[in-house]
């Protein structure tokens, strides 16, 4: 058994070529081989979002506080809360983050496949990130 004691592990800035705005990303567990499960909490400040990306065995977000939106290729955007638990399924092409108003934090949970649990592609304009659930209603 591994024990992981809360802040024994640095915190990260979000890379700036995967995130808009300010991101901190604490670590909670990476697997090593044969496991491949991975989690992260990921704290987004306000207006503060993920690139668009996808993963190739899915991801499990579970939101800890705040809210936020996310949003999957061709649907529109849906706001997030403290207590809701998201599933992007494996490939799904999607994008999450902070309201721009309101910070929002979650766990992040996913498996790598060859060695890598995300592949990230362009980010999410500031024209798509607008287009918030108030905009679209």
């Amino acid at each position: 058994m591994i024990l992981k004691r809360a802040g024994s592990q640095p915190s990260q800035k979000g890379p700036e070529q995967f995130f808009t705005g300010t991101v901190r990303i604490d670590p909670l567990h990476t697997a090593e081989a044969p496991a491949r499960v991975g989690a992260a909490t990921v704290t987004f400040e306000p207006g503060a979002r993920s690139a668009w990306h996808t993963h190739p065995l899915g991801q499990i977000l579970v939101v800890t506080a705040g809210c936020g939106w996310t949003q999957c290729d061709g649907e529109p955007i849906v706001e997030i809360r403290a207590g809701d638990v998201i599933w992007c399924p494996p490939g799904h092409k999607h994008w999450h983050g902070a309201t721009p108003t309101t910070a929002m934090t979650h766990i992040a949970i996913q498996e790598s496949l060859n060695g890598s649990p995300v592949t990230w592609l362009e980010k999410v304009t500031d024209e798509q990130y607008l287009a918030g659930p108030a905009a679209q209603a």
